[in-house]
């Protein structure tokens, strides 16, 4: 049993690691945000095919080509309301229910475009600036009366305190767009980004990490690069067709948790791809259906499984799935796949009313859960709305609204399992993962000569 423990105890302390490493940024399709702006939140993030502001360089930058000289500027307050719960005492976890403080945060969104320094290579300009996330996680400590894998009266999820980790990222272009010919355009935006990250309360995990950079409260900071690139195309009148895709974004490793991530602290934002079709039912409805894919597994960090876990010997952390080895466990997360529905009814010269929904797959494994318990990225049903009101002299407000309903993800609890496969005498113990969201988007637009966006 000892020697059980000693594996075991490193196991945890790679799945705490790994947790705090891929923690959901705007946990709404796993950690990637679902829209940027309130146009786009209000219509679930659909519109690949159908742009009209300068939020467009973030999602299609094609779709600069209708838009005309504008700034817009939004905030969102994201609540995601994010819990664990046990169904009975286990080695690692005592049967507890436990939320996560912190459950509000703030995301900004910046877009100016202008088409006044048009020349032979493009027709519209556009800057961009984008929270892609704000999420934190923090449980409360308690009394953690395990089974025996950490000391009588230990406190907190894993025995170190209060714990929790925090993700920001910001993302921004510069985007530029050309009709090539008549109904058919292009676009790319270059993109830097710029991540932040910290953790606490996983202290007990150094014992298993090659570097023992595992925690401490010490923020860290990362910077990368990538490109977004699209085209729209316009077969018929009144009939719209989007692709956009999105490189991995490279980031620069976070050194400060080069034990925590996966090959020394590597953590690049996955690529993704984007297309979809846009219906004029009139000049007033417009109607949009989009589909989206994000390559989570081809990062490491987040998607090497849960198995990379064995073999890492607490107090000789040498094995490449060790914390900060080449092969460093993950979520185990998968691909997922995207549908996303949206309508936008100009219903007068001030109003017009937006609606939407979008589903995604579920990345989390239900062997995995045990890491996922610092980021419960379950949610994947969104039901969006929103509105655009022309208060004029050229200004525009905006908003939108978001709820997720709870999503749920029910597993063995990994190290227990994995006790009771070596002989040992423990109860079997579930995690379940709980998640739902709600978020509020204000948003401000001006142009700055008040002339509508060419009609499609």
């Amino acid at each position: 049993m000892l020697k059980f423990r000693t594996s075991i105890f490193a196991l945890a302390a790679i799945s705490a690691a790994s947790i705090g490493a891929a923690v959901p940024a705007a946990a709404t399709e796993g950690y990637s945000a679902i829209g940027f702006g309130a146009r786009e939140k209000a219509l679930a993030g659909a519109g690949v095919a159908d742009s009209r502001d300068a939020t467009a360089a973030s999602l299609n930058p094609a779709g600069l080509v209708h838009v005309g000289d504008e700034i817009t500027m939004s905030v969102s307050a994201f609540s995601p309301r994010r819990s664990f719960s046990t169904d009975g005492p286990g080695l690692l976890i005592d049967q507890v229910n436990i939320d996560s403080d912190k459950n509000w945060f703030f995301i900004p969104n910046l877009a100016w475009s202008t088409r006044k320094l048009a020349n032979p290579l493009f027709d519209v300009m556009a800057f961009t600036m984008v929270g892609n996330g704000g999420m934190n996680t923090s449980y409360p400590t308690f009394t953690n009366n395990n089974l025996g894998f950490c000391p009588p009266g230990s406190q907190g999820v894993f025995c170190s305190g209060k714990a929790g980790i925090n993700l920001l990222q910001m993302v921004m272009s510069v985007a530029f767009a050309k009709q090539i010919a008549p109904g058919i355009s292009v676009g790319v935006a270059p993109m830097m980004a710029l991540q932040s990250f910290d953790a606490h309360g996983t202290d007990l995990f150094a014992g298993a990490s090659i570097t023992g950079n595992v925690s401490g409260n010490r923020n860290d900071w990362s910077v990368g690069g990538g490109v977004r690139a699209g085209v729209e195309i316009e077969p018929m009148k009144g009939f719209r067709i989007g692709v956009a895709g999105t490189s991995p974004i490279w980031m620069q490793d976070f050194e400060k948790y080069d034990g925590f991530f996966a090959e020394r602290g590597g953590f690049d934002i996955p690529a993704s791809l984007h297309a979809g079709v846009a219906v004029d039912i009139n000049p007033a409805l417009t109607l949009m259906f989009d589909w989206r894919y994000i390559w989570y597994s081809s990062v490491d960090s987040v998607g090497n499984p849960m198995a990379n876990l064995g073999g890492c010997t607490f107090g000789a952390p040498t094995e490449p799935g060790c914390l900060g080895g080449s092969r460093g466990a993950g979520f185990g997360w998968d691909d997922i796949n995207i549908l996303k529905f949206g309508v936008e009814y100009r219903a007068n010269d001030k109003l017009t009313l937006r609606a939407g929904y979008a589903w995604n797959e579920q990345p989390i494994n239900k062997a995995d859960v045990s890491f996922n318990i610092l980021a419960p990225a379950v949610t994947q049903h969104h039901i969006t709305g929103g509105l655009e009101y022309n208060l004029g002299n050229g200004y525009h407000l905006e908003l939108a609204g978001m709820y997720a309903p709870t999503g749920k993800v029910t597993g063995p609890e990994f190290f227990n399992a994995g006790a009771q496969a070596q002989g040992a005498p423990l109860p079997d113990q579930n995690v379940t993962l709980e998640m739902y969201q709600y978020e509020f988007t204000v948003g401000i637009k001006y142009k700055f000569d008040e002339v509508a966006a060419p009609l499609k």
